[in-house]
């Protein structure tokens, strides 16, 4: 065999991509999930891959790739048979081994998501082999190794039925069988939004995976020797970019117009669901098909999400079964419809009838089913052997410390709000008292009531402050220019009366009783405690909800520990 260096780079720049995507699912799953889990999600989506190389090798690929029967391949140990039948042209055993192993891995992880915080590792660990070693190789050799769907012609590019529908089904039994998130659901039986602890990790995720399923599909050409991949190639990237742009773009417009604002979480989901979706068809629709599918994609992915959280009642921390399985499922049904005939039959928008829509829902149903079934019995084994599920004691302490004794993610780091001060509101300071005011006469007449004084006759008086995280900075600076020496910052949650503004997370109201607040308590005696409420009520107000409280306190007594000195004299910052 002679072999092609641009075929060979190709495909190996593709699995190093595909690789890297266990990167972006980590990080979006750890995002969209609470930090007390975030070591054991990372430990995962390790050792899924790290479990599912040596499985596929001593099984996986054989069964997947042999010269067998249309339904199974052939047992080959440490892939030691004969491939030259399945290999593309001028790329090495080898390197195409290394390439549908990082994609049989792809499949495995995307189930972490979805029975995320509250799975055992050790039964995830043992599900994850099964994955890699039956489930996703027998129905790939359906699909891609010459198997009984591939010989009718059943379409599927890159693996949205393949990878993805595999994975979104496995997640969609293994969360039915687990059973939502202690909390999840009220007596009432409504959802209530469980918040993903860092937005910032799962937006890095979703950004590295849309890089990486540019090697995910468009390295599914295995080739760029000849003129018709080379184009192949080209229309695969701009299909998968678009597709996916699109889907953002209508759930932007669709999650606005349902929850009254765009919701950030759904829409970074909605790119997944349309590179999910069009990972089928990229090589077999036009530009315009593949932003049709993207709408759809993009509307789909929200009523599924709803769907599985509020009428199924299947908890999906990060819409791992929405994504993965309704998208990956519909997607390839869709080719039935949009294909325009370049790399295989044409749908049925473009006269090619209502044969390949067929085969693709055949094609759907069917690896569905075997999955199901199949994955349905490992769960149960596991579930009433080791046991599938953590402890209640455990999920609440969260899975890093009782599965891996690790009491934090995130040692050394510490959350601090964002704060800024707006020039645009511009802080007007109360006349000053004239000096020769008794200090103690305008402490009583902000208190309204006489109280007892401090050593050294000056009454001490304590203003509590709670605010909006963003207005601190400008609060801070009113009160320096006032000639407030010292404070004391706290971040606190609480709420008033209103119990926040309805709110919504992934189509789910956010029950607002406690909100972030920052405290801010100043004791004063030289400045008059009227100042420093007429310049707080001043910094503070917006005229909405949450503009914060002021609270006036007597203070008996105040003691500076590093001269003795008490009342007046401990306030004051002179040598």
């Amino acid at each position: 065999m002679t072999y092609s260096a641009v075929n060979t780079i190709w495909v190996l720049l593709g699995a190093a991509l595909v690789f890297f995507m266990q990167a972006g699912f980590s990080m979006c799953e750890a995002g969209f999930t609470r930090a007390k889990n975030t070591g054991n999600i990372l430990m995962k989506n390790l050792m899924d891959f790290c479990i599912g190389t040596p499985c596929f090798w001593l099984f996986g690929f054989g069964a997947m790739f042999g010269l067998g029967t249309g339904l199974f391949g052939w047992i080959d140990p440490l892939i030691m048979g004969d491939y030259s039948h399945i290999l593309p042209a001028g790329v090495p055993l080898w390197a195409y081994a290394i390439f549908q192993t990082v994609f049989c891995a792809t499949s495995a992880t995307i189930v972490s998501g979805a029975m995320a915080e509250r799975t055992r590792f050790s039964a995830y660990c043992i599900y994850s082999a099964a994955i890699s070693l039956i489930i996703y190789p027998i129905s790939g050799h359906w699909i891609w190794g010459g198997g009984w769907l591939a010989q009718m012609g059943f379409h599927d590019f890159a693996g949205s039925t393949a990878v993805h529908m595999v994975g979104g089904v496995c997640a969609l039994i293994g969360a039915a069988i687990l059973g939502p998130r202690i909390g999840k659901y009220g007596k009432d039986g409504k959802p209530r939004a469980i918040l993903g602890h860092n937005l910032t990790f799962a937006a890095l995720g979703v950004f590295i995976l849309w890089f990486c399923w540019f090697g995910f599909n468009g390295a599914s050409t295995v080739g760029m020797d000849t003129d018709e991949l080379i184009v192949r190639a080209g229309r695969v990237f701009f299909n998968t970019n678009l597709t996916a742009a699109v889907a953002c773009c209508t759930t932007l417009i669709f999650t606005w117009l349902r929850y009254k604002k765009p919701d950030v979480s759904m829409t970074y989901n909605a790119a997944l669901a349309g590179l999910v979706g069009i990972t089928a068809g990229c090589d077999a629709v036009d530009a315009v098909g593949a932003a049709i599918m993207g709408v759809i994609f993009g509307i789909v992915i929200v009523l599924s999400v709803e769907f599985f959280d509020k009428v199924a009642k299947i908890d999906d921390p990060v819409g791992a079964i929405s994504v993965h399985g309704v998208c990956g499922a519909l997607g390839s049904i869709l080719v039935g419809v949009f294909a325009d005939g370049a790399s295989t039959e044409a749908g049925v928008l473009y006269g090619g009838g209502f044969h390949l829509l067929g085969v693709q829902t055949l094609g759907v149903v069917t690896v569905a089913a075997y999955v199901a079934v199949v994955i349905t019995v490992v769960f149960v084994v596991i579930k009433h052997t080791i046991g599938l599920r953590a402890d209640a004691a455990d999920e609440l302490a969260g899975l890093d410390v009782s599965e891996h004794g690790l009491l934090t993610a995130y040692a050394g780091f510490a959350m601090m709000p964002d704060t800024f001060v707006d020039d645009a509101l511009p802080v007007e300071l109360p006349e000053a008292v004239p000096a020769e005011a008794p200090v103690q006469e305008a402490a009583v007449d902000a208190a309204k009531k006489p109280a007892p004084a401090a050593p050294g006759g000056h009454k001490l008086t304590k203003v509590e402050i709670l605010c909006r995280e963003s207005r601190l900075e400008a609060l801070k600076a009113a009160m320096m220019q006032l000639g407030i020496t010292g404070m004391t910052v706290s971040h606190v949650l609480g709420c008033g009366a209103q119990k926040g503004r309805q709110e919504y997370y992934r189509g789910v109201p956010v029950e607002a009783t406690l909100l972030p607040k920052v405290q801010v308590e100043i004791v004063v005696s030289k400045v008059p405690v009227r100042d420093v409420i007429e310049t707080a009520k001043r910094v503070l107000f917006t005229g909405h909800i949450g503009d914060g409280k002021i609270f006036v306190y007597d203070v008996e007594n105040a003691v500076k520990v590093r001269t003795g000195e008490e009342g007046y004299d401990a306030l004051q910052d002179v040598e």
